[in-house]
């Protein structure tokens, strides 16, 4: 199997983003010259080919726990109901708990191309729960590291680390209420630690995002 990996870097205080990428096909990354986009291979599982995960406040009301509100900050560990929305036809509820934070090393990154030289991944893995018990089979949610504070990286990777961290979808029996999973989300940084998981889909969550912490 493929995966698909791309790294776009953002200057602190700037809204200038360029797309960095890795190719596993023997092209020299460095082809790119500067190119706003490039793509590796792309992943054949199901849910990579639906459109990206984008929440709304009228998602489904909870089953099981008061809906998190933007702003909310929780420690590792802790479970957090969010609402969230799948494309243009999946919508519920979910919990998401944030279990671990965990620093990998430079030399994980070898797969993105020399444009990932001084970046340090961080795994970021969680359960997700299905709570209001509506389809939500194949979708797919992630969560962003930031650093100490909620101060952003400067880095959005798109894609996984196979066998160190691996962005699933849910399964097909995703359509129930306790149906569980558990993923991963791969997050870099150039500067200081990753220490905080952040929640930022749909209108209210991403300017008020929900935050774990350690």
């Amino acid at each position: 199997m493929t995966h698909k990996r791309r790294i776009a870097s953002a200057a602190a205080l700037t809204t200038l983003m360029l797309g960095l990428t890795a190719c596993n096909d023997g092209e020299d990354a460095a082809s790119a010259q500067d190119s706003p986009s490039a793509s590796a291979p792309a992943s054949s599982d199901p849910g990579s080919k639906s459109p990206s995960a984008d929440p709304s406040d009228d998602a489904a009301a909870p089953a099981d726990g008061d809906v998190a509100a933007p702003g909310t900050k929780f420690k590792i560990g802790d479970r957090a109901v969010l609402p969230f929305k799948y494309g243009t036809d999946k919508k519920g509820t979910v919990a998401v708990t944030v279990t671990a934070i965990e620093k990998g090393a430079e030399a994980d990154m070898a797969s993105f191309g020399d444009k990932a030289k001084g970046m340090t991944p961080y795994y970021i893995r969680m359960k997700v729960e299905n709570v209001g018990g509506t389809d939500l089979s194949y979708a797919s949610l992630r969560l962003r590291g930031k650093l100490e504070g909620g101060g952003p990286t400067g880095v959005i990777l798109i894609g996984d680390l196979p066998g160190k961290c691996d962005s699933e979808t849910a399964p097909r029996d995703f359509t129930t209420k306790g149906a569980s999973y558990e993923t991963c989300s791969l997050s870099a940084t150039k500067t200081d630690p990753i220490a905080v998981a952040s929640f930022e889909e749909g209108d209210a969550y991403s300017d008020s995002p929900v935050l774990w912490t350690s």
